[in-house]
């Protein structure tokens, strides 16, 4: 039951489909239009009747009617019409598509069904067809014509060329095709030499459109075939006449023809024409023709009675005519500076080809003379040049020269020179602008003197001097106060341009301006140089940019710098200048700098540069290292100060008492002198230690006693006895005894502090023997006067080797007492033997 309930809507849309077909049999629905071709724009009416009889399984009044135009739905008006129909009109009140499908459908039990269907199209009716046009051609007789259609009127459109004859019906000529604008009506159609009358005709269904009516002969709207120039050539007693002959094409041959001649020379834009040549074949002559010039000739006909089309020009015949002495002046310019002491001038003169009418051929050289030519007697040549300029040196005080060109038939009159003095009024003002890319209108104001001409002289401005020769000419009316300059005027160069007015007796003096032709941006900007750096500021430099680069006129140079931060500042240069300082830059900071150069008509910008800043200015740089050397010659006079002053020297560097060097040292009494000290004999003798060394000072004023005098006076005269006030002795037995001091005449009674004695007198087998033991107390110096190089304390006998051997500890104390003589000063007293000594 399921499958077949869902069978059931498949079936019924089935039975609709075949029920409603438009192509079906029973035809229960049809759709009618006022007219399926409308003019575009215009309302269209339309009506779709669905017979319900005819419609089986449709029941009245549940029957719904839309339309579609093409896929979009349009809205209509439904109704129920006369019997079981029921009927929709619809209105369109505006159609703008040249073609579209109505389509009308039903709608019932939820199913949409298209049950009829209507073209529409719409477009314009046939535009007129104009310029008709026919050409008879001789070689099959057959007359194309052709016609300009109009506008596309968007709807089928048939088209003929309909011809009638004077007494002949109208017959359909020819009908173009595929879309063509032409047709050819076949000979059989034509009648010659008769009027005929033919029109274009185009058809469509809005209308019928024809064009204008073409009454002609066929015969007069006939192309010839063009003649042939058989040969060209000068008449001799007729100097600018030439004379030709020509024959005319085989088809026209029975024809009387009207024929054009027209010619050019290569320098020529336009060509001249030379008309009325009337005749079937022969010659022809022509006058006007410049000397010595090469000529291109062309030549058509047509039929003389009509007016009818020109035959083709006929191929091409090159010509040149016979030469002629040149005629004419010669526009000539000159320039002069004294060749040194030789009395003589060098002249650089320029002159202007002459013109091809003045030259009457190939002109073959110039010739310059000092002195005119006469009869008989050639003047002496200074110049014979094939070039339009030549320098030579003449005599000082020449006023004039002499110039002449010269072809293959002659030489022309000569034009006088005259070398006059740049001394006159120059003009009051001098501009100069362009007029083209390739040329530049002067301007000036005139002098207050009366001119009779001017000389305009113009050089391209490069950045070696000299390297473009300088260009001229001549303006013969002095009242002129412009002129037109264009030989070799390039654009984005600049050139520098003078003016000279020529008076008769005199040059006037020239004025100059620069101007460019036409300007861009330059080739490139200039190149940055770092020229100095310092804290805050950096000077940069560059090299201008060349002329041929520029251009145009450099307005200004525009320098921009920034930081890592994106901080970018741009200052204009003066395009004068060629470097520029940034100033407030921040210490230690890396920069990118670069240049533009700008003109009038864009800019360019350079490479970058990269710097950075430094920490310290110079200034401040040069004050550090200048501290840092005053500093060290500071140091180095402190030092010098401490060598040479004892007293600072001491007070840093104290001297330490070198006892061994001592002068202290070498004085010894007389008496031990001549009798050495002697130990006493002991059983078991030991070392002695020296406790206490007490030395007297001496008195002030007073020299210390010299070696080797006698002992004896110094004793009794200088210092006391010397056992007594400066030894003192502990032993068994026997207590510290303070040493007395002694004074001598004149001395002083204070003691000094030295060393101290340690002796051991123990008579025991069983002790061993002390050792003799030398300790330096004292903070002074020994004597007042240090020996005069003072060396490091040292006992040579301790550091040098033994000269005996001595066993064991204590067996040589005699040699060490005898080697020291201080030691030996401490047995003066009477003590026999020393004792043991304990220091505090």
């Amino acid at each position: 039951m399921a499958r077949r309930g869902a069978g059931t809507p498949f079936l019924l849309r089935l039975s609709l489909l075949l029920l409603l077909h438009p192509g079906g049999t029973l035809g229960c629905a049809s759709v009618a239009m006022d007219s399926p071709v409308v003019p575009l724009g215009s309302a269209v009416t339309a009506s779709c009747t669905i017979q319900s009889k005819l419609c089986h399984g449709l029941e009245p009044g549940k029957v719904r009617i839309t339309w579609m135009l093409d896929n979009e739905p349009v809205a209509g008006s439904q109704r129920r019409g006369l019997g079981d129909t029921e009927v929709s009109n619809l209105t369109l009140p505006q159609f703008n598509r040249t073609q579209a499908k109505l389509w009308c459908w039903v709608e019932w039990n939820g199913t949409k069904q298209r049950v009829g269907m209507a073209e529409i199209r719409a477009g314009y009716p046939p535009a007129k067809p104009v310029n008709l046009s026919c050409v008879l051609n001789l070689s099959d007789y057959g007359l194309t014509c052709q016609w300009d259609r109009g506008a596309d009127s968007h709807l089928p459109t048939s088209v003929a060329l309909k011809c009638a004859g004077s007494r002949a019906q109208v017959v359909t000529g020819c009908t173009p095709q595929g879309g063509r604008s032409h047709c050819t009506v076949p000979r059989r159609l034509l009648q010659l030499y008769r009027q005929m009358e033919i029109w274009v005709s185009v058809t469509n269904a809005l209308g019928t459109a024809e064009s204008e009516h073409l009454r002609i002969d066929p015969m007069d709207v006939a192309k010839l075939d063009p003649p042939v120039l058989q040969s060209i050539q000068s008449v001799p007693f007729q100097t600018d006449c030439i004379a030709l002959a020509w024959e005319v094409a085989r088809s026209n041959a029975h024809m009387e023809l009207r024929c054009e001649l027209r010619y050019r020379a290569p320098e020529d834009t336009a060509w001249a024409v030379v008309t009325g040549i009337i005749g079937q074949a022969g010659t022809a002559q022509c006058c006007g023709f410049l000397f010595g010039t090469p000529y291109h000739f062309q030549m058509r006909c047509r039929r003389s009675s009509a007016q009818g089309y020109w035959s083709d020009w006929s191929p091409g015949r090159n010509y040149t005519t016979h030469e002629k002495a040149p005629t004419g002046k010669l526009d000539a310019w000159w320039s002069t500076q004294p060749a040194g002491p030789g009395g003589w001038l060098e002249v650089q003169l320029r002159w202007k080809a002459p013109r091809q009418r003045e030259a009457n051929g190939r002109v073959l050289g110039y010739r310059v003379t000092l002195s005119p030519k006469r009869r008989g007697k050639d003047a002496p040549t200074v110049c014979n040049t094939s070039h339009t300029q030549c320098n030579f040196s003449a005599p000082v005080g020449t006023g004039r020269v002499y110039l002449s060109a010269y072809n293959a038939a002659g030489e022309s009159a000569v034009t006088e020179v005259a070398l006059l003095e740049r001394k006159g009024q120059p003009v009051a003002g001098l501009r100069a602008v362009p007029r083209g890319e390739r040329s530049l209108w002067v301007q000036w104001e005139a002098p207050a003197a009366p001119a009779v001409a001017y000389i305009l002289e113009w050089q391209r401005v490069t950045s070696v001097p000299g390297r473009c020769s300088a260009c001229w000419q001549m303006e013969h009316d002095g009242t002129a106060t412009a002129a037109l300059i264009q030989d070799n005027i390039e654009p984005f160069q600049r050139y520098n341009i003078s003016v000279y007015p020529l008076y008769k007796d005199a040059v006037g003096v020239p004025i100059h301006t620069a101007a460019y032709s036409k300007q861009k941006a330059p080739s490139h900007a200039p190149k940055l140089h770092l020229k100095s750096i310092g804290k805050s500021d950096a000077k940069l430099c560059w090299d201008p940019v060349p002329v041929e680069m520029q251009n145009g006129f450099i307005t200004s140079y525009t320098i921009f710098w920034a930081n890592s931060t994106a901080d970018v500042s741009s200052t204009a240069v003066n395009p004068s200048l060629s470097s520029f300082i940034i100033r407030e830059l921040k210490p230690s900071t890396l920069y990118k700098v670069h240049i533009m150069a700008s003109t009038a008509a864009g800019s360019t910008n350079g490479t970058s540069l990269t710097l950075v800043t430094m920490v310290l200015d110079d200034a401040e740089i040069q004050f550090f290292f200048l501290t840092l050397g005053l500093i060290f010659i500071l140091l180095i006079l402190l030092l010098i100060c401490f060598q040479k002053n004892k007293r600072v020297k001491q007070q840093f560097w104290p001297s330490v008492p070198d006892p061994a060097n001592s002068s202290l040292g070498k004085w010894v009494p007389a008496e031990l002198q001549e009798e050495p000290p002697q130990l006493p004999g002991v059983r078991e003798p030991g070392l002695a230690t020296i406790s206490t060394v007490t030395v007297l000072e001496r008195a002030m004023g007073k020299q210390p006693p010299a070696w080797g005098r006698d002992p004896t006076a110094e004793i009794s005269g200088t210092f006391p006895a010397l056992p007594q006030p400066y030894v003192r002795q502990e032993g068994p037995g026997r207590g510290w005894a303070p040493a007395e001091p002694s004074q001598g005449p004149g001395g002083s009674g204070d003691t000094v502090q030295y060393a101290r004695v340690l002796g051991d007198a123990s008579k025991g087998p069983q002790r061993a023997p002390p050792r003799l033991c030398l300790r330096s107390c004292s903070s002074q110096p020994l004597l007042a006067e240090p020996s005069p190089g003072p060396q490091p304390y040292e006992n040579l006998w301790f550091h040098g080797p033994a000269p005996h051997a001595c066993a064991g500890h204590g067996d040589c104390p005699e040699e060490a007492l005898a080697t020291f003589p201080l030691l030996q000063g401490l047995r003066i007293g009477g003590d026999e033997e020393p004792h043991d000594c304990r220091a505090f």
